[in-house]
């Protein structure tokens, strides 16, 4: 059976319980994301496969590039 990695709990405060080495980091600087209320997702479906990038906040999600 495989074993599934720990869902962090949807309703906690943002980011709680995420060490930096597992926080995601953002898509346009690059820095970690822990804890941050500004924090940013953006997701969807390409080829059939679900895609996400992360954002430390609204100014990184504009200057993003789309990849």
């Amino acid at each position: 059976m495989q074993k599934l990695p720990k869902m962090v709990d949807p309703t906690s405060d943002v980011g709680e319980g995420v060490s930096e080495a597992d926080a995601p980091t953002c898509a346009t600087c690059g820095s970690s994301i822990v804890e941050e209320p500004t924090h940013r997702v953006i997701t969807w479906i390409d080829e059939g496969q679900v895609r996400t990038v992360h954002f430390c906040d609204d100014g990184c999600r504009m200057d993003w590039d789309g990849e």
